[in-house]
């Protein structure tokens, strides 16, 4: 068990508290103190401590143990690191919220071995489940499975199995990436989707050798089931409702604080859920930092978007100043757009999900209101796209500077695409943990030459002045940054081999990548991302020296501490 906190300082650190309280550095005494430990502050000033000191909700003091004492009052709450590593506290620059939550309410699919657990698993809650309740989960990977699924199309399995256990209940399980879904004969049936649906604009609904629906839905041909699923959702009372979504935002903001997250970028939330974010910052009940984007018809944001630019809300907890535009999938259910076909399914390119002009017409309406733009694209095509459309609309607008407009994965990117991230400002927004989770089916998706020229080219990027954030996706991954950190510096897979070494982060760049950076990221660089005083009391407290520990041993590295705003959020038992 490692020691956690100390309620009382030492005796010299008590004796001198009480010389203080008697007359010393009045107005000087901090409200929390953390001692003797090894602080990464990512301040270039000062780039090592021991200790730091807080008052209210902003770090006061940084600097040795002896340099802090005089801070210590009687009424200081200490806490002895015992040689601990502090860190800035982590952001999370991408992922899903209420997705996080949602997801540890519904069938949890992410450690399942193959499709028959998954199977098994729909029957037990099938079994459980009153006439006609949906059935629901996510996390699924057919690339991540033990054994192929028979019978399947593409890879994917087909829906037999899954309506032969739930006739009755329909059943909705999304892919790990959120850009595909499995579903039962039962929701094909409510979907309205049989032999003769034709694909929607942006999504595939896949069928078998005679034309009939396997059951897999990618991309926008989702919405088909997800409309169903609404339809059945809206029997249920506003009341019902909203306590569901507050059970999403309580369980989302424990396990973050949990993985030592400070600060988390939601990428892609509608005004309603913004709306929810507000309530629950003035009943104190946030206790993760939101940074959030915007997920919204173009219409809808010109009405609404000016009401929702939010800085620093309530005690600093919710800021929306962003948008969130989907240009493709994901590669794992080949919806990736790419610039020639996959190399494992030479019939398709991969699919772009929001036409461009959309995109074009987003773009103008952030530029209009002062947000920034934020796209998802993740195929080459997908970059290059993207980045025409953000070049285009810099070049028209030459006032306009320091928009920090962002590309959200940047996974695949063709080699004449790179040094554009660098040339016009574009912050490469991109996961360490979606390498070593994607690699072993990258070569097959996109081939051995363009799998090494463009995919996660994290140095490749940073060499053309771009700045690269990192997150996780979650829940795609989860949300924990000491294994996405890990991804970040090893890039090394389960059988011990390692996907392009040249691309690996220095550990230095990779702790970067999490606090100042994605603190930049989010235009928060004055008041997060390092260790400073002035800046919020944000820190992460690990059980281990991340930057000096054998490689192999990061992963083993726990959270101990989460401090937002100078209160203990999260605390190891």
């Amino acid at each position: 068990m490692i020691r956690q906190i100390v309620t009382t300082a030492s005796v010299s650190l008590l004796v001198l508290s009480l010389v203080i309280a008697a007359g010393g550095c009045q107005g000087k005494r901090a409200d929390l103190v953390l001692h003797n430990g090894n602080i990464i502050t990512m301040d270039e000033k000062r780039p090592a401590a021991q200790a730091v000191a807080i008052q209210g909700d902003l770090i006061v003091a940084v600097g040795t143990d002896t340099e802090i004492q005089p801070y210590i009052g009687q009424a200081t709450r200490t806490i002895n690191l015992n040689g601990a590593t502090v860190t800035p506290g982590l952001i999370d620059a991408h992922g899903h919220f209420m997705s996080i939550g949602q997801a540890k309410m519904r069938l949890e699919l992410m450690k399942s071995k193959n499709w028959d657990e998954i199977v098994a698993m729909v029957a037990a809650a099938a079994k459980k489940a009153k006439p006609g309740e949906w059935i629901l989960g996510r996390g699924w990977h057919q690339e991540k499975w033990d054994k192929k699924p028979r019978p399947s199309v593409e890879g994917f399995p087909t829906h037999a199995s899954l309506s032969r256990v739930s006739p009755d209940n329909p059943v909705m399980l999304t892919h790990a990436s959120g850009h595909a879904s499995i579903v039962n004969a039962k929701c094909l049936e409510l979907s309205s989707i049989n032999r003769g649906t034709p694909n929607p604009v942006g999504g595939d609904i896949l069928k078998d050798a005679q034309g009939n629906p396997t059951g897999l839905l990618r991309e926008t041909a989702q919405r088909l089931a997800q409309e169903a699923f609404a339809q059945a959702r809206s029997k249920i009372s506003t009341e019902e409702r909203e306590t569901e979504r507050h059970k999403q935002a309580e369980l989302a903001a424990e396990e973050c604080l949990s993985k030592g997250v400070t600060t988390f970028h939601d990428a892609g939330v509608s005004f309603e859920t913004i709306d929810l974010y507000k309530k629950l910052v003035d009943e104190g009940k946030l206790g993760v930092r939101l940074w959030v984007m915007v997920s919204e018809e173009n219409d809808s944001l010109r009405q609404r978007l000016a009401q929702y630019h939010i800085n620093n809300y309530g005690d600093r907890r919710l800021t929306v100043r962003s948008i969130k535009r989907l240009a493709d999938g994901a590669l794992g259910a080949r919806g990736a757009w790419l610039l020639e076909p996959y190399s494992d399914m030479p019939t398709s390119t991969g699919l772009n999900t929001t036409p461009m002009e959309k995109i074009t017409e987003t773009a103008k309406i952030a530029l209009q209101h002062g947000f920034q733009l934020c796209v998802h694209a993740i195929g080459d095509r997908g970059n290059r796209e993207v980045l025409n459309v953000y070049e285009s609309v810099f070049k028209d607008h030459p006032e306009k500077s320091d928009l920090r407009w962002r590309i959200e994965h940047a996974q695949h990117i063709h080699p004449d695409d790179i040094q554009r991230f660098g040339q016009l400002g574009v912050i490469a927004s991109m996961q360490g943990i979606h390498c070593t989770s994607d690699a072993p089916y990258v070569l097959a998706r996109l081939g051995v030459k363009r799998a090494e020229e463009g995919a996660y080219v994290w140095q490749k990027l940073m060499k053309t002045g771009a700045v690269v954030a990192n997150g996780t996706d979650a829940p795609v991954e989860d949300v924990d940054p000491i294994v996405c950190f890990y991804a970040s510096v090893s890039r090394k897979l389960k059988d011990g081999s390692v996907f392009y070494p040249d691309q690996r982060m220095s550990r230095y760049e990779a702790l970067k990548s999490y606090t100042i950076n994605a603190a930049y990221a989010g235009f928060e660089e004055e008041i997060k991302g390092s260790l400073a005083v002035g800046k919020l009391a944000d820190l992460t407290v690990l059980s281990k020296d991340i930057l000096t520990i054998p490689e192999d041993e990061i992963p083993s590295t726990e959270v101990l501490y989460t401090i937002v705003g100078g209160k203990v959020m999260y605390e190891r038992k």
